[in-house]
C-alpha cells in the first residue's frame, strides 16, 4: 500500500508539471488579447491593424497552426535552449532571462543570508537557556507580507532618514534594503520553526541522560539541532520557495532589473516569449529548492533513519492573551465600518493629498478621494473574496482528503507555485482582475487543508467506534455521512476560517502588484501601489493600508494561536508519535 501510494503521488507530480508546462507553453493561445496586434503595435505603433496584417504576424509567428502545433513547436525550441524572440524588444529572450536570473539570485543569496542570521537570534536564547519559544514576535514577522515589509522600510529608510537608496541596482548599498524586506519574513518562519520544536526536544529522555553524564552544553545544542532539522528541511524549501515569489514584489518596489520584475513587465506588456522564459526561471528556482531540502533531508537522516517516519515530539503553541485578537478584530471592524459610511469614488481635486483631518480623517489620496472611504470599502471586497477563495479550498480539501496519494503530488507542485507566479500566469491568460486574482490564489492555496483533512481521514477511519458500525451491518455510504465527513468537515473548516487572513494578504498582493483588482477599485493592495506615487508629500496615504495590513497579519498570528492553544488544551495527553501526527497538519 505504501509504495501504491508512493507510485501515484509520483505520477500525479508528474502530470501537475506537464499540466504547468503546457499552460505556459500555450500561453499565446490562451492569452485573452491577440498577440498578433500585441505585435504589431511593438513594430509599428503607427501601422494600421488590416486583418491582412495581423494574419501574416500570425503566419509569420506560427499563431494560425492550432494549439497542439504551438505547443509541439515552442516544446522543441525549448529542448535546443531557444526561448524565442521577445516581441516587444526583438531580442532573443534567453540573454534576459539570464540576466535577471543572476540579479535575482544575488538577491536570494543575501535575503537568505539575513533570514538565517534573523533565525539564529531567534533560536539562540532557547539554546543557552533550554527553553523558551520564538513566540508571537517571530510567527509576526514571518506573517508580515514581503511588500508590506519593503514599502515601509523605503518610506522609513530611503525617503524619511535617507539613510540608503530607494531604487536601481548599482552597488551593494542598493543591496540592503531589498534583502531585508525580503529575509526578515523568511527568516521569523525559520526562527519560528526550530525555537518552538527546540524545548521538546531538549526535554527528551536522550537530552536528560547527556546533560546527567556530564556532556557539555553545546555538544547537547548541536546534537539537539541534529535532531531538530531533518523534520524541519521541508518546511525550509518552502521558505527559499516563497523567496522566488517575494521577490517578484520586492523587486518592483526597489526597481530591481531581476527574473521576478521582468516577469511583471513582460505581463502587463503581453510580451509572452519573455514572460514564458521568466516563469520557466521561477519556476525552475522552485522546483530545485524543492529537491534541495529533499537531498539534504534524505541527508542529515542518514541511511538508518531514511525509512523510519521521523518526526517531532508537539511544537509549544505560541501564546496569544485573548484580549489581542479581539482588539485588532474591533480596531479593523470599527475602521471599516466607518469607511462603509462614506463614499470612495468621489474625486475633489480641490482636497487632494490633504492631511487627516476632521471630514477626512484618514486624509485624501492623489485625485482628493477619502481614503478612509477606500480603505472601508476595499476591506468589504477583500474580504470577501477571500472568503470565496476560502470555501473552494475547503471544498477542495474534503474531497482530496479522501485520495492522499493522489493530493501528495498535486500539492509538491502547488507548493512549488507561489501566487504571485500564478497570478502572472492567469493575468496573462484571462487579464488581470479580481476573479483572476481569486482564481490564482484558490489554485495553490488547498494543500494545508487537503493535508488536515487527508490526516483527520485515516484517524476517524481507523477509530473503534466505525469498526463496530461496520459490525452491526451500517453501509459505507451511512459511515461516511453520518461519521467520517462530519468528523473531518469541522475542524478542517476552523483550520479554513484561521486561513482567511493570509488568503486576504495573498490577494492584497497580487493588487499592490496590479494583477489583482483594477482601478478605481478601493483595494488594499492596490491603495497602497497606488500611494507609492506620492509617498514624500502625503505619507498617510501609504501608511493608512500598510497599517491595516499589519493589523490584519497580526490578527491571523493572533487567532490562531489563540485557537491552536485551546484546541491543546482539550487534547487529552496522548503518545508522543500520536499527538505529533495529530498536530502537524493544522500547523502547515
Amino acid at each position: 500500500m505504501k509504495s501504491l501510494a508512493k507510485h501515484t503521488a509520483g505520477l500525479t507530480r508528474c502530470a501537475g508539471l506537464l499540466a504547468v508546462l503546457a499552460v505556459v507553453g500555450l500561453l499565446p493561445w490562451l492569452s485573452h488579447r491577440d498577440p498578433a496586434l500585441t505585435v504589431l503595435r511593438a513594430r509599428s505603433a503607427e501601422q494600421e491593424a488590416t486583418e491582412e496584417a495581423l494574419a501574416a504576424i500570425r503566419a509569420d509567428l506560427g499563431l494560425d497552426a492550432g494549439p497542439l502545433s504551438l505547443l509541439g513547436r515552442w516544446a522543441a525550441d525549448l529542448l535546443h535552449g531557444d526561448f524565442g524572440t521577445s516581441w516587444v524588444s526583438g531580442h532573443d529572450v534567453l540573454p534576459s532571462v539570464i540576466a535577471g536570473l543572476q540579479v535575482s539570485l544575488g538577491l536570494m543569496g543575501a535575503a537568505l543570508g539575513v533570514a538565517v542570521l534573523l533565525a539564529a537570534a531567534l533560536v539562540t536564547p532557547v539554546l543557552v537557556r533550554g527553553r523558551g519559544s520564538a513566540g508571537a514576535f517571530a510567527a509576526m514577522l514571518a506573517a508580515v507580507p514581503e511588500f508590506l515589509l519593503a514599502t515601509v522600510a523605503l518610506l522609513v529608510f530611503g525617503v524619511w532618514l535617507g539613510w540608503l537608496p530607494t531604487s536601481g541596482w548599482q552597488s551593494v548599498e542598493y543591496l540592503v534594503l531589498p534583502a531585508l524586506a525580503l529575509g526578515v519574513p523568511a527568516g521569523g518562519l525559520l526562527g519560528r520553526l526550530v525555537a518552538d520544536a527546540l524545548p521538546a526536544v531538549l526535554d527528551e529522555r536522550w537530552a536528560e541522560l547527556w546533560r546527567g553524564a556530564g556532556v557539555s552544553r553545546a555538544r547537547i545544542a548541536g546534537a539537539a539541532l541534529r535532531r531538530v532539522l531533518p523534520p524541519l528541511v521541508p518546511q525550509f524549501g518552502m521558505v527559499a520557495v516563497g523567496l522566488t515569489g517575494g521577490a517578484v514584489a520586492v523587486e518592483t518596489v526597489f526597481a530591481v532589473p531581476g527574473i521576478g520584475r521582468t516577469a511583471l513587465g513582460a505581463a502587463r506588456s503581453q510580451d509572452l516569449p519573455l514572460l514564458q522564459g521568466s516563469v520557466l526561471a521561477l519556476l525552475l528556482l522552485g522546483l530545485v529548492a524543492g529537491a534541495v531540502a529533499a537531498g539534504v533531508r534524505h541527508r542529515l537522516l542518514g541511511p538508518s533513519l531514511r525509512d523510519a517516519g521521523l518526526t517531532l515530539p508537539p511544537a509549544r503553541p505560541v501564546r496569544a492573551h485573548p484580549a489581542v485578537p479581539v482588539v485588532l478584530a474591533a480596531v479593523l471592524l470599527l475602521t471599516i465600518g466607518w469607511g462603509l459610511l462614506r463614499d470612495p469614488y468621489t474625486v475633489d481635486t480641490t482636497v487632494r493629498l490633504a492631511a487627516p483631518s476632521w471630514s477626512h480623517p484618514l486624509g485624501t489620496d492623489g485625485l482628493g478621494r477619502d481614503v478612509l472611504a477606500r480603505l472601508g470599502h476595499g476591506a468589504a471586497s477583500t474580504v470577501g473574496t477571500a472568503t470565496a477563495v476560502c470555501l473552494l479550498g475547503l471544498l477542495i480539501a474534503l474531497v482530496l482528503g479522501f485520495a492522499p496519494g493522489l493530493a501528495a503530488g498535486a500539492s509538491d507542485i502547488a507548493n512549488a507555485l507561489p501566487p504571485v507566479i500564478v497570478g502572472i500566469l492567469v493575468a496573462a491568460a484571462v487579464g488581470p482582475g479580481t476573479g483572476g486574482a481569486a482564481l490564482a490564489v484558490a489554485l495553490i492555496s488547498w494543500p494545508a487543508l487537503s493535508a488536515h483533512a487527508a490526516a483527520l481521514v485515516q484517524e476517524v477511519r481507523a477509530s473503534a467506534f466505525l469498526t463496530a458500525q461496520r459490525a452491526i451491518g451500517a453501509s459505507p455510504f451511512w459511515i461516511l455521512t453520518r461519521h467520517v465527513l462530519p468528523s473531518v468537515a469541522a475542524p478542517v473548516a476552523r483550520h479554513a476560517l484561521l486561513r482567511l487572513p493570509g488568503i486576504a494578504l495573498a490577494l492584497a498582493s497580487l493588487g499592490f502588484l496590479g494583477l489583482g483588482a483594477q482601478p478605481p477599485a478601493p483595494e488594499w493592495g492596490l491603495l497602497l501601489e497606488e500611494s507609492r506615487a506620492y509617498v514624500e508629500r502625503a505619507p498617510w496615504a501609504a501608511l493608512a493600508p500598510a497599517v491595516a495590513l499589519a493589523l490584519l497579519a497580526g490578527l491571523a498570528v493572533s487567532g490562531a494561536a489563540l485557537t491552536q492553544g485551546r484546541r491543546v488544551r482539550r487534547t487529552t495527553p496522548a503518545p508522543v508519535e500520536t499527538k505529533a501526527k495529530k498536530e502537524a497538519p493544522v500547523g502547515v
